[in-house]
């Protein structure tokens, strides 16, 4: 999808993944890219008048109406919004487990059923979301982290059949370690943002529908292709943090 002229929404747009992506959209010719945010004060200076600040809680059923009148022209939107706990299915804290999904499954599906209508009315366009490879083969120490990606993945998969007659294309981002505050416990070798949001619009103008945009996620994403099983047996072995790193 070529990105000239296009307006783009980018949720979660205050840190990591989100704020370089806004970044990687500003050295295109794109039109206006609302940052999202939940606190406006969060976002960085991206120091372009294309850039138009938005308050944002994806969780907020007003706040996200409320940004569908605001956002009205948009053309593409990227679902990046999303919290991570740790939190085993056993034991972990079922209030964890219910805002990992609450953030990155119902607020994203708020996000979509919101911005439906704005994305046809303008001509079709192209909806993105930003899931993990942990909502492919799921990891314990993570695990309502991966049932809320898990999910997210399907809500993907749905939108992409039902959307099609629409005109509107749906792209999965399926990210590995990224080093951001959300990865910070993880010890392992992780990509930067920057070289992470790279990938995801080279993705996007390509029309890829599987996007893989750092080096651990593509070969994962391969071997998931190729045996969703074996993924799965290979993710059993929960990854070793920084303290026991240490």
């Amino acid at each position: 999808m070529k990105l000239e002229n296009k307006n783009i929404l980018v949720t979660g747009a205050s840190r990591g993944i989100g704020a370089a992506i806004v970044k990687e959209l500003l050295k295109h010719k794109t039109g206006k890219i609302y940052a999202a945010a939940r606190k406006m004060g969060g976002l960085p200076k991206f120091g372009d008048g294309r850039v138009m600040p938005v308050e944002l809680d994806i969780t907020n059923e007003k706040q996200v109406s409320a940004a569908a009148k605001t956002a009205k022209d948009v053309n593409v939107l990227i679902n990046n919004a999303g919290i991570l706990h740790f939190s085993s299915m056993l034991d972990g804290s079922i209030e964890d487990i219910k805002a990992d999904m609450d953030t990155n499954y119902y607020g994203t599906l708020s996000m979509v059923r919101a911005f439906v209508p704005v994305l046809e009315k303008n001509g079709h366009g192209l909806i993105a979301n930003v899931g993990s490879v942990a909502g492919l083969a799921a990891i314990s120490m993570i695990g309502g982290y991966s049932a809320s990606k898990f999910a997210l993945s399907a809500l993907t998969q749905s939108l992409r059949a039902e959307l099609a007659s629409k005109g509107i294309r749906v792209s999965g981002i399926y990210p590995g370690p990224i080093d951001t505050g959300m990865a910070k416990n993880f010890a392992m070798e992780k990509a930067s943002p920057e070289s992470t949001a790279e990938l995801i619009v080279k993705g996007l103008i390509a029309g890829d529908e599987y996007i893989f945009p750092d080096r651990m996620s593509q070969d994962w994403g391969r071997l998931w292709m190729k045996d969703p099983v074996a993924l799965e047996k290979q993710f059993a072995v929960p990854p070793a943090t920084a303290k026991e790193a240490a």
